[in-house]
């Protein structure tokens, strides 16, 4: 089983920018980095197999660059795709031929060891693909045991409440088999700062890198 965690440079103006009203553009991609750092941090500790990085924005980015020499994940790659939808389906191209992938975003604390393994058990058991729906009509994760085909991803209405819905449609279409096994929220908006801040795992995220 792999893991790979989708995340943005965390700069000033670029990174959580729906939280600048509450934050400030600095704060806000400080607090983009913690959840970057969370979401490794739960990745590693689910014990799954290789965790790898896919970067948007400055993939050279000191941050990126502290990560790669930590040693925590396997690789950092860039994302490529002219969309979301793309840069996932790349992405699980490009891991799938080594085994089962969980692809995650970086912006969900509440995506924990628990929530990985039990979408591991899925795939294992034999579903075609897993997701995790988030509170507000997207997704924190999808998983694939095997390539999955072209349109699940392309034309999907990202950024908005019926992604998730869009995304089942298109799973029953091709007669695949998922699961759901839990409904999480992601850090979107500044009410969900305080959610995230009851987190223990935000706070203390490891590893640390300068």
């Amino acid at each position: 089983m792999q893991i790979a965690i989708f995340a943005r440079a965390p700069v000033a103006g670029a990174a959580k920018t729906r939280l600048i009203p509450r934050l400030g553009a600095a704060g806000a991609a400080r607090a983009h980095r913690s959840m970057v750092l969370c979401a490794i941090d739960n990745a590693l500790r689910a014990a799954l197999g290789p965790v790898t990085l896919w970067t948007a924005g400055d993939a050279d980015h000191r941050f990126f660059r502290a990560l790669r020499r930590s040693g925590h994940i396997a690789r950092v790659h860039p994302q490529r795709g002219d969309d979301l939808g793309a840069r996932m389906a790349h992405c699980l191209a490009s891991l799938l031929p080594a085994g089962p992938v969980l692809l995650m975003g970086s912006d969900c604390p509440a995506l924990g060891p628990p929530e990985l393994q039990a979408c591991a058990r899925s795939l294992e058991a034999g579903d075609d693909a897993v997701l995790i729906p988030a509170e507000d009509g997207g997704y924190v994760l999808v998983g694939a045991a095997r390539e999955l085909p072209p349109d699940i991803f392309r034309g999907i209405p990202w950024g908005q409440d019926s992604v998730m819905e869009a995304t089942r449609q298109r799973l029953a279409a091709h007669h695949l088999r998922w699961s759901e096994p839990a409904l999480l929220w992601d850090v979107d908006h500044p009410r969900d700062l305080d959610r995230a801040a009851a987190l223990s795992g935000l706070a203390s995220a490891r590893p640390r890198p300068p």
